[in-house]
């Protein structure tokens, strides 16, 4: 009998502590070994030469829409797509699916459609919204992973945004359960008032909606939920944030003692409002793609550390949603289709700016691991989780139709070439994607506990 199932030889292998040649070996789903050299025998072995060997990603921000909405994502295609990026867990949103997952039953509901279909393990969040406070204990006690809000409009009917009474109780109750609240952070008040104002006025343009949505309105909400984690212990973390000037007020809260964490999307970091303009509502997401200038002042938070972790924030939708022969550019969904490309999008800004790959690994990986205490996962060492991303950092990877795996092939990525290319994707030693193929897999229901990073 073979003692090992799998050895993958001569990779690259990026540590926390920086990238060193090692071999690593697979045992019944787990990493056992992690060595300069093993001497055991497996039944597999792969070669690595000239590859990196990244944990796999941690994607704690993706819409799949299932139930109720499969024919915008589903967890099917989802995670083929988030495979094929070298991802190997993700959290799916509450929002999206109908019914939201804002009660027990709901989240069950998606629980079994999710362990049914998708390739990689995952974890779901459960909803605040104004009515549901009194079934946050239950959700919770069900493996909700955190609590999602909105302090704008979520864009659906069915998740309203939390009133300022509704995110008070809601945080003084998540904060009795240990568990994390994740924000959308925008002045509802500040966007649906521009709102009115361009509609009533006719003004439809990519500069009108930028101007619906600005950073005034990113900044106003970050500093209330602040205010209101001070008040109820509430930990937050903040999704998709977009200005330097929200980072630094959630900065200074994290150096006052507040847990909060803070993620930005590789979208913001690789794009900028000039592709609104240009490619209309597939550039569509909220908050907005911002200027050049402050996508710079972003990538400079960036490298200065001030994000702990970096999400997809995937949120697709039939093309007829944003097609502007029926919708303008104001009533157009808004969303990025890319769950694909996190990591290599992020290692194309590391190769761009002289980040160590480790850095790249703890965004994506250990950082998401530690704050949902998925003890596990999230490093390449011996007794975790075989999750495995091995990179190719010689060749590029230009995103066309046939090689995005999303149910629907329009984005904003379409045509970007990376300056790398996922390999091979194993989740829990099980090989889930192989050179531009898909493979079979069955993913795991995790359920996490929030901790404060330090």
């Amino acid at each position: 009998m073979k003692q090992l199932d799998l050895i993958i030889k001569n990779g690259l292998v990026v540590l926390p502590k920086g990238v060193t040649r090692q071999e690593i070996g697979i045992k019944d789903g787990k990493i056992a070994f992690v060595e300069k050299s093993i001497e055991a025998s497996a039944e597999e072995i792969v070669n690595a030469e000239g590859h990196y060997v990244f944990p796999g990603m941690i994607d704690i921000h993706v819409h799949f829409n299932e139930p109720g909405r499969e024919e915008w994502e589903g967890f099917s295609s989802g995670s083929a797509m988030m495979a094929a990026g070298g991802c190997t867990t993700y959290f799916d949103m509450p929002l999206n699916g109908v019914p939201s997952t804002t009660n027990t039953d709901a989240l069950y509901q998606k629980a079994s459609i999710a362990k049914q279909k998708s390739i990689i393990d995952f974890g779901l969040w459960g909803g605040l919204v104004p009515g549901n406070v009194q079934d946050l204990s239950a959700l919770s006690d069900a493996g909700v992973v955190g609590f999602k809000a909105f302090l704008s409009a979520s864009g659906n009917e069915e998740f309203e945004a939390a009133d300022d009474w509704t995110l008070l109780n809601g945080m003084r109750e998540i904060a009795k359960l240990d568990k994390v609240l994740a924000l959308h952070a925008e002045s509802l008040p500040i966007t649906e008032f521009l709102m009115d104002q361009k509609k009533r006025n006719g003004q439809t343009s990519a500069d009108d909606y930028a101007e619906i949505r600005p950073i005034s309105a990113e900044i106003e909400a970050v500093e209330r939920a602040l205010h209101y984690a001070a008040i109820t212990g509430c930990k937050l973390h903040f999704v998709h944030i977009s200005s330097k000037q929200a980072v630094d007020r959630i900065t200074a809260a994290k150096q006052q003692g507040l847990d909060v964490t803070v993620e930005t999307c590789p979208h913001y970091l690789l794009f900028n409002h000039q592709a609104l303009i240009e490619k209309g509502a597939i550039a569509k997401c909220a908050p907005p793609l911002r200027s050049a200038e402050d996508q710079s002042r972003l990538i400079d938070c960036l490298l200065k550390g001030y994000f702990d972790i970096i999400a997809s924030d995937h949120s697709p939708s039939p093309f007829e949603l944003k097609d502007p022969e029926k919708y303008n550019l104001l009533n157009a969904w808004g969303g990025i289709s890319g769950g694909q490309f996190s990591l290599m999008a992020l290692i194309e800004l590391a190769l761009e700016h002289g980040i160590p790959l480790d850095k790249v690994a703890e965004w994506t990986a250990a950082n998401p691991a530690r704050r949902f205490h998925l003890e596990s996962k999230g490093m390449i060492k011996k007794g975790y989780d075989a999750d495995l991303a091995i990179v190719s950092l010689a060749e590029n990877h230009r995103v066309s139709a046939d090689n995005y795996f999303a149910k629907h092939k329009q984005t904003l990525y379409m045509d970007h070439s990376f300056p790398c290319r996922v390999i091979q994707t194993y989740c829990q030693g099980n090989l889930v994607y192989d050179e531009g193929s898909v493979k079979s897999g069955s993913g795991n229901w995790l359920q996490g506990k929030a901790i404060q990073l330090k």
